[in-house]
């Protein structure tokens, strides 16, 4: 499997005893997320955690970890997913990647997106098992307005090395901590990836550049050709795009059986194809992004 980052650090951002699914959209604007610090939505219930303390100015918050090992082909559990109900199947789809010899998820995400920070932890585990013939793709949404930053953003990180050290630390700075929101400025985000030890200057320049913006088309290209308007979504193999589910392992259950659909399509086996290079992570921007959930294009 090649996964877009390995195993990163929890956001803790889990989900609520009552969880709704509500995803962040072009045009709604985004609900206030709940201040809770990392260490305290990971405390399991009956119990009390401490409160987590910032990261002195300057430090590095998350170091990257190990690549982890693909997981075995499994059956997928539960029913079949129903055409129409949970799943769309796209006319004439394309992966992001053309050429891609995986089968890709990509997730359509975005940094503002409170839904997406709650998916996070669980898509992130959930796709470090997923088996060595499959690549999952993080693609940041380009909706406009407060979106386009963040989406510059995470580009310009991936330019700068520090993308596995800053994707949830981004989470955790926008919903938990709130030292970003949708008014923050490129510069200020700039500031921000400073701890992590570029150049925030540098770093504004990346966000502005040609390459940052040639990824943000190509991704704008696929969000449009899949239909996605929507974060957090899954679209496997350019050709499905997952809409039901009750929960957010509902909807994974379902991109299981999509994946297993698509391997049996392609007639393909879980080892992973030679010249993708194995397991590694895949370069961000090598295709489209989907859209975010919550936030509309113009502003919160």
């Amino acid at each position: 499997m090649k996964l877009r980052f390995p195993h990163l650090p929890r956001l803790g951002l889990v989900l609520t005893a009552a969880l709704a699914l509500a995803a962040c959209g072009q045009d709604a604007p985004a609900p206030a997320a709940p201040a809770t610090t990392p260490t305290q939505a990971a405390a399991p219930a009956g119990t009390t955690a401490a409160p987590a303390a910032a990261p002195a100015a300057g430090q590095q918050q998350a170091a990257p970890a190990p690549e982890r090992t693909p997981g075995p082909v499994v059956p997928p559990q539960g029913p079949a997913p129903v055409a129409g109900t949970d799943y769309v199947e796209i006319a004439s789809g394309q992966p992001y990647k053309p050429g891609n010899p995986h089968i890709e998820v990509v997730e359509g995400f975005g940094y503002t997106c409170p839904a997406c920070a709650q998916f996070e932890p669980l898509v992130t585990a959930w796709a470090a098992r997923l088996p060595a013939d499959v690549e999952f793709i993080p693609v940041p949404a380009p909706f406009g307005g407060f979106w386009m930053p963040y989406a510059k953003a995470y580009y310009a990180a991936e330019a700068a090395g520090v993308l596995e050290q800053s994707h949830d630390a981004m989470f955790d700075a926008f919903h938990v901590r709130r030292q970003l929101d949708h008014e923050s400025t490129e510069p200020e985000i700039a500031q921000f990836y400073g701890q992590f030890g570029v150049d925030p200057q540098e770093f504004a320049r990346t966000m502005s550049s040609f390459a940052v913006n040639a990824k943000l088309n190509r991704a704008r290209q696929f969000l449009q050709r899949t239909g996605v308007d929507s974060t957090p979504t899954l679209v496997i193999d350019g050709r499905y795009r997952v809409i039901g589910g009750t929960s957010w392992e509902d909807k994974l259950r379902i991109a299981d059986h999509l994946i297993a659909m698509r391997r049996e399509a392609r007639g393909s086996t879980a080892e992973a194809p030679a010249q993708a290079g194995g397991a590694g992570a895949a370069p961000a921007g090598e295709g489209e992004a989907p859209a975010e959930t919550d936030v509309g294009p113009d502003g919160a």
